[in-house]
């Protein structure tokens, strides 16, 4: 059970983090 939250945060902040790079690419373009 534990893990599975762990995974759970990990993908979450993976889509974040992806979310605020195309964000930030297409500012820069």
């Amino acid at each position: 059970m534990g893990t599975g939250v762990i995974a759970g945060i990990v993908l979450v902040i993976l889509l974040l983090v992806w979310l605020i790079y195309a964000l930030l690419n297409a500012e820069a373009f």
